[in-house]
């Protein structure tokens, strides 16, 4: 989790909102990333699908069944759904989304049973510094230091 976070950190000095993402197969981070949307002006960067498609790429597989993903903050429903399309078996994520998130704050599509995968989930990981670094860059946006989002 120590490397999503820095990662997050990185996506905080770029201007991104600061959500960070590691996928781990065999005790190995095998992918890294963070969101990129402004940079890219792309609403699919998300730090998650970034980091799936990079380990797919890595494995040449579509499939991530040993994979572990770690990721600062809740992933949102496009998230969850690429991670249930990725059979990524266990899912562990620093701190709630409260507005968005679909693994336990609004939806649980990684565990719905109607669904043909189930994560495993652990949440609560590193969360206070999580947490943190998501209100101290809204807290800039609204200070006016971090350029707004469009």
């Amino acid at each position: 989790m120590q490397a999503a976070l820095q990662e997050a950190q990185q996506a905080f000095t770029e201007g991104e909102v600061p959500v960070g993402a590691v996928i781990v197969v065999d005790h190995q981070v095998i992918a890294a990333a963070h969101n990129r949307t402004e940079q890219w002006r792309d609403p699919l960067a998300h730090a998650e699908l970034l980091v799936i498609r990079q380990a797919c790429e890595h494995t040449q597989y579509e499939r991530l069944t040993e994979a572990w993903l770690y990721v600062t903050v809740e992933p949102c429903v496009m998230c969850a759904g690429a991670i249930v399309l990725a059979r990524i078996p266990r899912l562990v994520y620093g701190t709630a989304n409260p507005k968005a998130g679909a693994i336990r704050s609004l939806y649980s599509i990684g565990q719905d049973p109607r669904l043909n995968h189930q994560v495993e989930v652990m949440d609560g990981i590193l969360q206070a510094e999580c947490a943190q670094l998501m209100a101290a860059f809204f807290r800039q946006i609204r200070s006016g230091e971090v350029p707004k989002r469009s």
